[in-house]
């Protein structure tokens, strides 16, 4: 039987329909879930021995929920996908503002429907997306936001006086009864405002322009905030940190697995694209190595982290890079090449917090410089350490040397961004041993794949200082060392110029 065919309260009796209140109704389906072996929080990547246990055990608690971590740590992610912990539909008394339930009515308005028409008292079914609400704590919002004030226009329209309980317009957080009620970025909710939510966590009482309503809302409370040292915005009083219950560190991808896994589900390719661009692992795990690099590095703000969005946003940008090449020389596919991700300088700027030596370098030099220290990374996991060869402290012929030789000889490289596939296949081709070497290594890699390794190895070389790289508008220059640095002198590039050697 579809129980949204019950339209009245004695109907809704008759039909043996149980009540709960929402932490127990959560807490029970997640028992269901978890009996069943089926995934709790779907599309959490990461978290599966870290996070969603201590979440799933404070659901089981019946606990009001602090989630604490820096941006991008999916937060507010986990507390939406709450909403599938809760029962398709639930019974409410018809026009009730706070979902009242006809069991056990709090509102004035349906306590007095309820004791008028009794069993023929109307009923309505709430869908469990309906019993989600969501507010950003910022410095503007009021007690009235939250909880309410009183409405002298619908006083008016209703002949009511101000002493009416009927005369107060409910806030968020009353009309979010029986369901989830999340306040994200806690800290920058001012200090008065988060005291208003004191008795409403313990006592169910709520305060209203001098009406002292004893209304114990049913609600599970979640809230987000970032570390408390993270800014000097505000942060979360001893009283009411004290009556949320549990409190859970969330964190960023540990591994790049992990990382490659959220990006590539959450990053937004259409159709069009994945036909006519291919991206291989090697370009995903650099652009995901270039987060891991922010979140080491000296000149980026660790307090304020390294949201996933970066990589994300990067990966689009990646995408976007080879796209527009594609159709810049009319051709029907390609793949993203190493100078493609010169495109994802964007990416980086807008979505680091650099400190103050950061801003002495300027945040165009240090999203390049990531970017060098993620090819660097990046480069030993595919082929021999430079750093064995220069130190000659190895037995082994350097590996490397037909390739420097080239450029040791005064020939340079130039890779314009625009350039057709095939050009650059064939100019990477002129580089002496470059092929050979990375044949020996990857024998069985196709042309493209052969060739995107080749690339890949002269900005390896060049994060490891064995060549010179320079970023200039429209192309990257490959020069040998010690002729680049022979030829720099005070003012000799311009403002789109990067040098890497």
């Amino acid at each position: 039987m579809d129980i949204r065919k019950i339209k009245t309260f004695g109907e809704l009796k008759k039909s043996g329909y149980t009540r709960r209140k929402v932490k127990e109704e959560i807490r029970e389906n997640l028992l269901k879930k978890l009996v069943l072996k089926e995934n709790s929080f779907p599309g959490i990547v990461g978290y599966e021995d870290s996070v969603i246990p201590d979440t799933e055990r404070a659901l089981l608690s019946r606990h009001n929920i602090l989630f604490l971590g820096l941006r991008g740590q999916a937060k507010t992610r986990m507390a939406r996908q709450m909403i599938n912990l809760l029962d398709e539909f639930i019974p409410f008394v018809t026009g009730s503002e706070i979902n009242d339930d006809p069991f056990a009515p709090i509102s004035k308005f349906a306590r007095e429907l309820l004791k008028e028409k009794k069993d023929e008292t109307p009923i309505s079914w709430l869908p469990r997306d309906d019993r989600y609400s969501e507010k950003l704590a910022t410095p503007d919002v009021s007690v009235a936001d939250l909880i309410g004030d009183i409405d002298p226009i619908k006083a008016a329209n209703m002949r009511l006086n101000f002493a009416d309980e009927e005369v107060i317009h409910f806030g968020i957080i009353p009309k979010s009864n029986r369901g989830i009620f999340v306040i994200n970025e806690l800290p920058d909710l001012q200090a008065r405002i988060q005291v208003s939510l004191f008795n409403i966590l313990e006592e169910g009482d709520i305060q209203i322009r001098g009406f002292k309503l004893r209304m114990p809302l049913d609600i599970l409370f979640v809230f987000t905030a970032n570390p408390e040292d993270y800014t000097n915005r505000g942060s979360i009083v001893t009283p009411l940190k004290d009556r949320i219950e549990s409190q859970i560190l969330t964190h960023y991808p540990k591994t790049i697995e992990h990382a490659l896994a959220i990006t590539e589900q959450e990053a937004d390719i259409t159709g069009d694209q994945q036909v006519r661009v291919k991206i291989s692992d090697l370009v995903k795990r650099l652009i995901e190595q270039v987060a891991f690099e922010a979140r080491g590095s000296e000149f980026v703000d660790k307090k304020s982290g390294v949201s996933a969005r970066l990589t994300i946003a990067a990966y689009e940008n990646a995408f976007s890079a080879a796209e527009r090449r594609a159709l810049l020389n009319s051709e029907k596919e390609t793949q993203v090449w190493m100078s493609d991700l010169v495109g994802i300088i964007p990416s980086i700027t807008g979505k680091i917090e650099l400190v103050y030596e950061g801003e002495q370098e300027g945040p165009y030099q240090v999203a390049f410089n990531l970017l060098e220290k993620a090819f660097r990374t990046q480069f030993v996991n595919y082929f021999p350490n430079p750093e064995l060869f220069k130190k000659r402290k190895t037995g082994e012929e350097n590996p490397y040397k037909p390739v420097t030789a080239w450029f040791d000889k005064g020939n340079h490289l130039d890779i314009f961004f625009n350039s057709k596939d095939q050009d650059k296949i064939q100019l990477l081709y002129k580089v002496d041993g470059l092929h050979a070497f990375v044949k020996k290594h990857f024998r069985h890699a196709n042309e493209r794949e052969m060739a995107l390794l080749m690339e890949f190895v002269l900005h390896g070389l060049s994060a490891y200082s064995m060549i010179s790289k320079k970023v200039v508008e429209g192309k990257i220059e490959f020069k040998d060392l010690i002729g680049s640095m022979m030829n720099l002198s005070p003012g000799n590039y311009g403002a789109e110029e990067e040098d890497f050697g």
